[in-house]
């Protein structure tokens, strides 16, 4: 049986390599679609966690975890020799930046020569990871033709970016549209046939790998760019005592021409942050510089060290310097309402807190530690008249939802909302806002 007709009378096997907050919930919506479903990851308290039904990504529903698991739809490994099962497999890895703010794909490297041994005709590849124009193609295509296959004739390779937004009540992996593109018309079919029988979301398909991983880089880099103005602007109405919020909400009333974004401490999570650098990097190649594009992140960037100047500020017109101040911070989150602390503002925001010798403590009802480097924190265990007392700023750098902020307004001494996640507070005493 052709591929194609074993996906669409789900017979096909299918693997997931890389069980985070992608390939946890592909990896589940797969499985109940009827597929039988192996999860790879290098990580075993992953494994075992997903062997045993016990789910750690806030989008999946714990119970579909572990009726998948107890029925032997879905189980886990860290054996790559188990991809000689699958007839389809993506790979859903992190690409991070290094310590130079240039692409690592070690990861996908590793995971590709990692499957190399084991593809075999009529296997399908999707490359789902976040990326630079050309990585499939140039990257992943090669290591997989070292198992003597032939691209677009023995196995089919394509990709399909990855839209995953966790804390979305709406849209989840299961009803996002998915966009597919494969290396030949044949591997973009089976690809597209894939997704289609596994999602209840249409699937667009493009003409190549690079027209799918540019378009996964212009959804982010729109965004980056936008914030990067709209924080610019923040900084500009702050000058001009003007209420940047109250500024967006007027414009927010215009049905057409106008799409609302806002400030706040920086960008977090793994994609906003991270894409344009990928797309400024492979630019170079070409001899172009992506000039709007870099200097939005210099905005973006530059926003944890202005909040702080902002806080200093704050405290020095009541006579308080924040070298020795109490700082609360209020979530470490890179957005409400999850649990999800990638490349979080907030962190970058107590860092540099830290650094000008603020005593900073956090409160965060999501997210009970984390670590970032060197830097290990605790949440305090619950946010209390005393606790709120007790500090010299309280600054909310995530708009939790959970949080009590009319308490927040009664207790503390100053507060900068750097989210207006205080806005629906009548007393308005004591609070300043980005």
């Amino acid at each position: 049986m052709k591929l194609k007709e074993k996906i669409l009378a789900r017979e096909a096997t299918l693997g997931v390599i890389g069980l985070g907050y992608v390939g946890l919930p592909l990896a589940v919506e797969k499985a109940k679609a009827g597929f039988r479903v192996y999860g790879f990851d290098v990580q075993k308290e992953k494994v075992d966690m997903v062997n045993a039904g016990h789910n750690y990504i806030g989008d999946v529903v714990n119970e579909d975890l572990k009726t998948l698991v107890d029925e032997g739809r879905l189980s886990a490994t860290a054996d790559f020799a188990e991809a000689a099962k699958c007839d389809c497999v993506c790979i859903c890895v992190p690409t991070p930046l290094d310590a130079h703010q240039q692409p690592d794909i070690s990861y996908v490297r590793a995971s590709t020569e990692s499957i190399t041994p084991y593809v075999h005709k009529d296997m399908l590849v999707v490359l789902e990871s976040t990326t630079y124009p050309g990585t499939t193609e140039e990257l992943v295509k090669p290591i997989l033709e070292r198992s003597g296959l032939k691209c677009g004739e023995d196995f089919y390779l394509a990709f399909s970016p990855e839209r995953v937004d966790p804390g979305n009540l709406i849209y989840k992996t299961k009803n996002t549209p998915k966009v597919v593109g494969g290396v030949t018309p044949a591997c973009t079919e089976v690809a597209a046939a894939m997704y289609e029988t596994v999602l209840e979301a249409p699937v667009y398909k493009v003409s190549s790998p690079a027209i799918a991983e540019m378009e996964k880089i212009l959804e982010n880099t729109y965004r980056n760019v936008n914030i990067g103005l709209i924080n610019e602007l923040a900084i500009l109405c702050d000058r001009m005592k003007i209420n940047i919020w109250e500024v967006i909400d007027a414009a927010k009333s215009k049905p057409y021409g106008f799409q609302a974004f806002y400030p706040g401490p920086g960008l977090g999570g793994h994609c906003i942050p991270l894409d344009p650098y990928y797309l400024s990097w492979k630019a170079r190649e070409y001899g172009f510089h992506t000039s709007m594009i870099e200097s939005s992140m210099m905005i973006n960037d530059r926003m944890p060290e202005y909040c702080v100047d902002r806080t200093a500020r704050i405290l020095n017109r009541e006579r308080k310097a924040l070298n020795g101040a109490k700082v609360l911070v209020l979530g470490v989150a890179y957005k409400q309402d999850i649990d999800d602390f990638r490349e979080s503002p907030a962190i970058s925001v107590i860092q540099e807190l830290q650094k000008r010798g603020a005593e900073v403590t956090y409160f965060d009802p999501w997210v009970p530690k984390f670590r970032r480097g060197a830097l290990q924190m605790e949440s305090l265990p619950a946010l209390t008249p005393e606790v709120l007392r007790s500090a010299d700023i309280v600054l909310v750098t995530t708009a939790h939802t959970n949080v009590d902020y009319a308490l927040v307004q009664r207790h503390a001494k100053l507060i900068f909302d750097t989210k207006n996640a205080m806005k629906n507070v009548a007393d308005r005493e004591k609070i300043e806002i980005l």
